[in-house]
């Protein structure tokens, strides 16, 4: 071998030496370690073999995050690659195309932790505090009318009693000539009705032509007050609904107005027992539990495609920008539609890229553990349990197993390994081109 040959092998390797004990200090002897350590009890005293590994499938948490990592590694990357694929082809038509590619890429910029926080809000369960559900909450009262006064209830001494599923009903007929006092407390003064305004007392002065009365609130802010007594400052329920029963059966309606006074017609309700129906007592639809059992794991991916759709839409615009325009022109000249384009002709060009982004994703999401650990409550955090979170939980937490936690970064490391594998292998055959 020539002498400047080996001289230069000798200055390489001299750059190369700290590189190579930086990466075996910090990567091979870890995964030694691991290696060896997931064979022994958690004292590391005694050698168990597989015991460990057998957990992962027997121990009923160690299979739910077995369970989420395959949901995770099945659907996240998949959602946010054709995101990302159809943010990249759509913004190529429209003028304002880079303003939305930055506002899609600009959650890449939030770390995972804040990520997590701000997603841990917008899964809120009251309405008035997430979004999600403040989204839902208000579609789903565009078609079904919501109650206005949920909680509200008469005292023992009001002239009401319940009548079953809910509903109230005066305690005798009602007259014409005679006002009738319909006041429930148990209705928080923050949550009345827009435009309820001070009620007024039922007068004596009416003529027969109708059933009269009032609907209040009958609560005095900061005391005070009397029982079936329109005090000042109580307000009157707006839009509750009375009906008039006679016979079991209802032959008329009404609603109070806004300082709760109503009017029956006599001939149908004189004699009629008056009834609040439960519509006017349900609870309010408070949406979706998004971090409940069922959905905390779809919660938790769509955080995470929000985050990454982006990145995977600017690595398939750069890989669409490419993409000869003259096989785009000479398909939609010979007659194809839109659809056929993109399908026939844009997506096999970018499969390279695709699969880039995908590989790059999978192998991401098999690490996936601030999300999770941030999004999921307490009292959920099994049902979204992950490897990686699991790890950490079986390596720190309170009841510290370091032989099972080796076993489960061994396992993760075995299945990061074929993706990246298939990934060097893409690599090399487009370096051969």
């Amino acid at each position: 071998m020539p002498r400047t040959t080996r001289r230069s092998g000798v200055v390489a390797a001299g750059f190369l030496l700290p590189a190579l004990l930086l990466l075996g200090a910090l990567v091979v002897y870890p995964i030694g370690y691991s290696v060896r350590r997931s064979f022994f009890d958690r004292s590391d005293a005694s050698f168990v073999g597989l015991d460990n590994y057998l957990a992962l499938v027997t121990d009923e948490s160690l299979r739910t995050a077995l369970r989420n990592n395959l949901i995770w590694l099945v659907v996240a990357p998949a959602v946010a690659t054709a995101l990302g694929l159809v943010f990249a082809v759509l913004t190529e038509r429209v003028r304002w195309g880079t303003a939305f590619k930055l506002v899609v890429f600009m959650p890449m910029a939030i770390s995972m932790l804040a990520a997590g926080i701000i997603f841990r809000l917008v899964y809120e369960q009251d309405p008035d505090r997430g979004v999600a559900n403040a989204v839902w909450v208000g579609v789903h009262d565009t078609f079904v009318e919501s109650s206005g006064f949920p909680k509200a209830r008469p005292l023992p001494v009001h002239p009401l009693e319940e009548a079953g599923d809910g509903a109230y009903v005066t305690k005798g007929p009602v007259r014409a000539g005679v006002p009738v006092s319909i006041p429930l407390i148990g209705v928080a003064p923050a949550r009345m009705p827009k435009g309820a305004l001070p009620a007024h007392a039922p007068t004596d002065t009416v003529t027969g032509a109708e059933v009269t009365g009032t609907a209040w609130l009958d609560f005095t802010r900061g005391g005070g007050g009397k029982p079936n007594v329109v005090d000042p400052g109580e307000p009157g329920l707006k839009g509750l609904r009375i009906e008039a029963v006679r016979d079991g059966k209802v032959v008329a309606t009404t609603t109070a107005a806004a300082d709760g006074s109503f009017g029956l017609p006599a001939d149908r309700a004189d004699g009629a027992v008056l009834r609040l129906p439960t519509s006017n007592f349900r609870e309010r639809y408070d949406g979706v539990e998004w971090l409940g059992p069922a959905l905390v794991t779809p919660a938790v991916i769509g955080a995470y495609v929000w985050m990454w759709a982006g990145f995977a839409m600017v690595l398939i615009g750069a890989g669409l920008a490419a993409v000869p325009r003259e096989l785009l022109e000479a398909a939609r000249m010979d007659g194809a539609n839109e659809w056929q384009v993109f399908r026939r002709i844009t997506v096999p060009l970018l499969a390279p890229v695709l699969v880039v982004v995908l590989v790059t994703l999978m192998i991401n999401v098999l690490k996936i553990f601030d999300l999770v650990f941030v999004i999921a409550p307490g009292s959920t955090q099994d049902d979204a349990n992950v490897l990686a979170l699991q790890l950490y939980r079986s390596s720190f937490g309170t009841d510290a197993d370091l032989g099972v936690g080796s076993a489960i970064a061994v396992v993760l490391l075995l299945l990061v390994l074929p993706v990246m594998v298939v990934n060097i292998r893409r690599i090399r055959r487009e370096s051969r081109r």
